[in-house]
């Protein structure tokens, strides 16, 4: 089995290219090849064994072509995993590159599951990282019948990039499924242009006893889940059956809602008394218009389907720094 991952030196490649590495199978199935893409790859698995890096810009149709073709040579790609993105607030400054990697690079990962189909061979299974994102202004629920309203720039990519999935699963080029991720915690410190980062900054600094101003009210409420919790649901949407999705290859994943003083009580059960005391706040009207006004969520075809949140808040606090 081939498997490929886009963004794979990101927090979420990251992590799932070396949950990958060290079970060497998806599926039950062996893996041949984990071939990992992004610009650079820090702390990403290291090249050797079944892993291969290809450091390059996915903005470059040329360039992927030849460089999937070196790595595979004839052999087919069987998942891609395609995470790589430029996200919210960075996407929101600049907006060429955000087409360039959000769209172009969607599109002609797509178009090389047709080139192998139409050569013959069998069609991919096409894990699209899509985002809550694609929701923008929120009803009194979010369910499975929620219109689709982005506020931003990758809202909108995400919605594209659903359409584009949907219809080459219908011509049979890919066989395609696109995760509606929620927050996932606890991202490093480094900005990658998350408007939410604050979320994993609050959970990362106390839990080393170092202060954080979160920029939203105590009351105001959002969506998260682990970084464990997420890999998992990648996984299982790799190996999923879809009959019966319908015409939508797009599904909303369960996540765990809190406000920011739920958040708070739970980082001081994990950390004693002194930790509440560790954390302000400081609510900027925009981040919280944003992040800050999540309704009950509903998802019962993403539970139907097998994929399934943290178990509770806690065990979320928990799982995030694993």
């Amino acid at each position: 089995m081939n498997v490929l991952i886009t963004g794979a030196a990101g927090f979420v490649g990251g992590a799932l290219a070396r949950r990958l590495q060290a079970a060497a199978s998806l599926g039950g199935r062996p893996l041949q090849r984990l071939i990992l893409t992004d610009l650079g790859f820090g702390d990403s698995p290291a090249p050797g064994g079944i892993t291969q890096h290809l450091a390059g810009d996915l903005t470059d149709a040329a360039w992927l072509d030849a460089a999937l073709t070196a790595a595979l040579g004839t052999e087919p790609i069987d998942v891609i995993f395609h995470l790589a993105s430029v996200p919210g607030g960075m996407a929101e400054a600049d907006p060429t590159l955000a087409r360039r990697v959000n769209l172009d690079a969607t599109q002609w990962l797509l178009a090389r599951g047709q080139q192998q189909v139409e050569a013959g061979g069998r069609a991919p299974v096409f894990v699209f990282a899509s985002s809550i994102a694609v929701f923008g202004a929120l009803p009194a629920e979010v369910n499975d019948d929620t219109a689709l309203r982005p506020l931003l720039t990758y809202g909108a990519h995400k919605v594209v990039g659903e359409v584009l999935v949907d219809d080459f699963s219908r011509r049979g080029w890919v066989d395609g499924r696109s995760l509606r991720l929620p927050g996932v915690l606890a991202r490093p410190p480094q900005r990658t242009g998350q408007l939410s980062a604050f979320l994993s900054d609050m959970i990362r600094e106390v839990a080393a006893g170092r202060s954080v101003i979160c920029p939203m009210s105590p009351e105001a409420t959002t969506w998260a889940s682990s970084i464990t919790n997420v890999v998992d649901n990648l996984l299982h949407a790799a190996v999923v059956d879809t009959t019966g999705w319908g015409q939508s290859c797009a599904i909303t994943l369960p996540a765990v809602r809190y406000s920011m003083s739920e958040l708070v009580d739970a980082l001081v059960a994990q950390h004693g008394p002194a930790a509440r005391g560790l954390v302000s706040h400081a609510p900027q009207p925009h981040i919280e218009a944003l992040f800050g006004r999540f309704p009950p969520l509903s998802t019962p075809r993403a539970l139907a389907a097998g994929f399934q949140s943290d178990a509770s808040l806690a065990a979320l606090v928990t799982s995030a720094l694993n």
